[in-house]
């Protein structure tokens, strides 16, 4: 594996890291590390009602932190249960160091994830991250997601595997994987939930669920609406979840999930720079301009709306030294993407199975495992009428049928006390076969690639884990990097579309770190990971003066991401007058290209350095406290770096107020947000090259605040 290093020898990130990792290494060693298995925050944990080791198919918060323990490199656990506001992903999923998540309009519609620069030019359809529920895929048949149907509420906890980490046999990608494991009938009995807020905010969520000796059930129905805080920003999703688990003998068990959801939101667009000051909340078409009159948003009419039913099981058979696990899945989903210029029009069918095999003999340990995914979208492109948004000509038509064979074979050594080596190796056979059924032909392409990665950790003592791994990723385009489709603003008529030849994307990767505890039940939680990723054949988006996406690219030149990602959090007793209860998330995303056209530059799209912080005062059911969402320094919004269009970095403060009631039944909450009323760029478009002019922007969402009310019956 060809890794780009210093002059000193290690990448400027390992460099850093090793540094801090020895200066937080020589703490005292006052308590056990259990609680830090993953270096993350975890203030919202509350006590399971009736759960117990024998719920079917449901792993509990400590198993998932157990398993996390031995895993050589960077990871996350959220318990979700108990949390405060939940309006969208990034209420889930902040102050969790490597994480990036880059909100669009900030309500119900499409922010941009991505975990160490995977998929960050993908936007604003995702991929780069496999998505889970339950430990099964989420993404469709080519890899991609609509990060919108997303319903954290349904989830009792979220597990984040980063990178090389990712523990599903088709998780292959620079991102790895993150899996959203549902709440079951064990979980709790019955909970109604209101949250109403600035911008016309409102959701709300009922759920009920029972369990029994030998079974467990839950369902759950939520429904949301945000009228936006920018024009033509307004949204709703309305969700069911699902699940039922059943258990026979001793070992075998077996669950269940259907879901069901309707995802609409409209889409307000980009804006040139200059109107993130001047006009907040406006769009193209509030000016008297000529490129307003063009684009005008409210006549365009861009929006997303997108429905999907979800059906999955999975079973579990064997003892705690072998034990097996079969799960199946099948999805359907319409999705209507309409941008200014162009209607994307698809209906995907997506299916699965999964197969794990894991146990332990001796010293040894050993997982196998395959998986299988397949999926036919139909896809259709029209022409956008500029004066009324209605549909035009068909200028695509297209059968795309995807697959992939993953196999995955890992064998763990306890090669001395504390100390456990890892071998792994993935071998997946990909294929995207696309006909044309307007013009004829079509293009066929297979991928065929091997992810193999090395990983130790070593545990020192209780309150200290230390970790190391080398591996090789693998990206394959989805459908909407391989077709291309363009609809010039001013000529609707010349519209076209066309297939692209892209090869897959790339990485060697080396990581480090640690995680520990330094102090006793008052002390920090700590984890530190640093990483360093040699990138060929990068996949690069391209858009066109309006702002829409026109087609793919593969950086042929050379590409790499490094960066550090830190996190820390622990109590502080003050006496008799409660706890301060602290958390902080710093990650830092070194890009660059190596060579060719923009050779040394910064990979737009990705903030440098990242921080969350949240300082709170405990006391008896109350918590409240400032929070801190800053990115220190301007970072690039295309390729070539052009100073004038960086997003200006920014400091957002916010607060949080919660009660909950001795009991536990019932809680309210407060959060504010932005409360300095700051204007800023919460997102942008990525060009190769990029002017003052064209619009690109996203406007932040303003100051605003949200009441919520959970009760637990």
């Amino acid at each position: 594996m060809n890794l780009r290093t210093s002059p000193l020898g290690f990448p400027p990130a390992l460099s850093l890291a090793l540094a801090i990792a020895a200066a937080l290494a020589a703490g005292p060693a006052l308590a056990s590390g259990d609680d830090a298995a993953d270096g993350t925050v975890d203030l919202d944990r509350i006590t399971v009602l009736g759960r117990s080791d024998a719920t079917p198919v449901a792993p509990t918060v400590a198993d998932e932190r157990a398993r996390l323990q031995r895993v050589p490199g960077g990871t996350n656990l959220v318990d979700l249960r108990g949390a405060g506001r939940q309006a969208t992903l990034r209420d889930a999923l902040d102050y969790k160091p490597g994480i990036v998540l880059q909100e669009f309009f900030g309500g119900i519609d499409q922010p941009r994830l991505n975990i160490r620069g995977s998929g960050i030019q993908s936007n604003p359809v995702n991929r780069g991250v496999l998505l889970l529920q339950d430990g099964l895929p989420l993404n469709e048949a080519d890899g991609s997601f609509v990060i919108g149907l997303l319903e954290q509420r349904n989830a009792a906890f979220i597990s984040a595997r980063r990178g090389a980490n990712a523990l599903s046999p088709g998780a292959t990608t620079l991102g790895g994987e993150i899996d959203f494991y549902s709440l079951n009938g064990a979980d709790e009995r019955g909970r109604l939930r209101l949250e109403g807020g600035s911008d016309g905010r409102r959701g709300g969520q009922l759920a009920w669920g029972g369990a029994g000796e030998r079974g467990d059930w839950w369902i759950g129905a939520s429904d949301d609406r945000n009228d936006g805080y920018r024009h033509h920003a307004d949204g709703e999703r309305q969700a069911v979840h699902f699940n039922s688990g059943w258990r026979a003998g001793e070992s075998f068990s077996n669950r269940t999930w259907l879901s069901w959801t309707d995802l609409f939101f409209h889409i307000p667009n980009v804006v040139p720079k200059d109107r993130i000051h001047s006009d907040p909340r406006g769009v193209m078409g509030d000016g008297n301009t000529p490129q307003d009159t063009l684009l005008n948003v409210y006549r365009r009419d861009p929006l997303r709306d997108t429905r999907q039913l979800r059906i999955a099981n999975a079973s579990e058979w064997g003892t705690g030294d072998s034990r097996h696990a079969l799960g199946l899945w099948w999805q359907d989903t319409e999705d209507l993407f309409k941008n200014p210029t162009v209607h994307n029009v698809s209906d995907s069918d997506t299916w699965g199975a999964q197969y794990q095999w894991q146990g332990a003999h001796a010293a040894w340990d050993y997982r196998l495992g395959a998986a299988y995914t397949g999926g036919e979208t139909a896809r259709d492109f029209y022409a956008n009428n500029p004066a009324d948004g209605t549909r035009l000509q068909r200028f695509g038509h297209y059968d795309l049928d995807a697959s992939s064979l993953d196999l995955v074979a890992a064998l763990g050594w306890q090669a001395a006390d504390g100390v456990r080596l890892l071998a792994e190796g993935k071998w997946s056979r990909v294929g995207r076969d696309a006909a044309d059924l307007a013009r004829g032909g079509g293009l066929d392409q297979r991928y065929t690639h091997a992810s193999p990665r090395l990983g130790a950790t070593w545990q020192p003592r209780a309150d200290l884990r230390l970790f190391a791994n080398l591996s090789r990723s693998n990206e394959v385009p989805t459908w909407w990097e391989i077709v291309a489709a363009e609809a010039p603003a001013n000529n609707p008529a010349g519209a076209a579309a066309a297939l692209l030849r892209l090869r897959v994307q790339t990485a060697d990767t080396v990581e480090i770190g640690a995680s520990g505890r330094i102090g006793d039940e008052q002390g920090v939680n700590w984890s530190l990971v640093a990483y360093h990723s040699a990138v060929d054949d990068e996949l690069m988006s391209m858009v066109d003066d309006s702002g829409s996406r026109v087609g793919t690219y593969n950086y042929a030149a050379g590409t790499t991401h490094q960066g550090v990602e830190a996190g820390l959090d622990g109590r502080l007793a003050l006496a008799d007058a409660g706890a301060l209860e602290y958390r902080l998330a710093w990650t830092w995303s070194d890009f660059t290209f190596d060579d060719g056209q923009f050779a040394g530059n910064r990979i737009a799209g990705v903030p440098e350095h990242l921080v969350s912080a949240e300082l709170l005062w405990r006391g008896g059911g109350w918590r409240l406290g400032p929070n801190v969402r800053w990115l220190p320094r301007d970072t690039p919004t295309d390729h070539a770096n052009t100073r004038a269009i960086y997003q200006d970095g920014y400091a957002l403060l916010g607060f949080r107020l919660h009660y909950t009631a001795g009991d536990g039944r019932w809680s309210v909450f407060l959060h504010g947000d932005n409360l300095t009323d700051r204007r800023y760029a919460s997102s942008y478009v990525i060009r190769n090259v990029g002017t003052l002019a064209q619009p690109g922007f996203l406007q932040g969402v303003g100051r605003n605040g949200t009441v919520g009310f959970t009760w637990r019956f």
